[in-house]
């Protein structure tokens, strides 16, 4: 059970993000807290992707990390 719970919160991060922060503030995308960016991260790795702060991006707003290479 918690295992799901792991993934379905995963996925709902992955799934906030593939939309962009285009016309959003950095805190509507929400904070990168531990839980939030080993989420994010484990299942951008499960996908084949590295998942890395962009470039110039601040690494305490979420909306600033992106999963590159990553199959869809």
């Amino acid at each position: 059970m918690k295992q799901l719970v792991l993934v379905l919160g995963a996925l709902a991060v992955l799934a906030a993000c593939s939309s962009g922060p285009e016309g959003k503030a950095w805190y509507e995308e929400g904070d990168a807290n531990y839980d939030a960016v080993k989420a994010a991260h484990d299942a951008c790795v499960a996908k084949g992707g590295d998942y890395q702060v962009k470039q110039g991006g601040d690494p305490t707003h979420l909306a600033d990390y992106q999963c590159i290479g990553a199959s869809k």
